[in-house]
């Protein structure tokens, strides 16, 4: 005799507002019998002393911490830029590039 009855089945798709044919029913009752017996072992299996976890093996940060480490200076960053018509691409400490919109800023 299955754990889960047709009228429990049925009483639950009452609830959940599914509409189930008769043959359905009878089909979903032993489905959710093997269900809740799977559940059951796996239950079973789960011990007290066996911590619950998220991942099968342990999980390590790969960020490294934030260090403060000198940087190059905007003077030194700027000195990378292209030349162009003879003088460095510099505008208002930043590279100056071409404009790719024709509309004015």
């Amino acid at each position: 005799m299955p754990a889960i009855s047709r009228d429990e089945v049925a009483h639950l798709a009452r609830l959940a507002r599914i509409d189930l044919s008769d043959d359905e029913l009878n089909h979903l009752a032993p489905q959710l019998d093997v269900i809740l017996q799977s559940v059951a072992q796996v239950s079973e299996v789960a011990a007290q002393d066996i911590p619950p976890t998220s991942h099968p093996l342990p999980l390590t940060n790969v960020f490294r911490q934030d260090e403060i480490r000198p940087c190059l200076s905007a003077e030194e960053a700027l000195a990378g830029a292209p030349i162009v018509d003879g003088a460095q691409a510099v505008e208002d400490e930043r590279f100056r590039v071409p404009r790719i919109l024709g509309e004015e800023a």
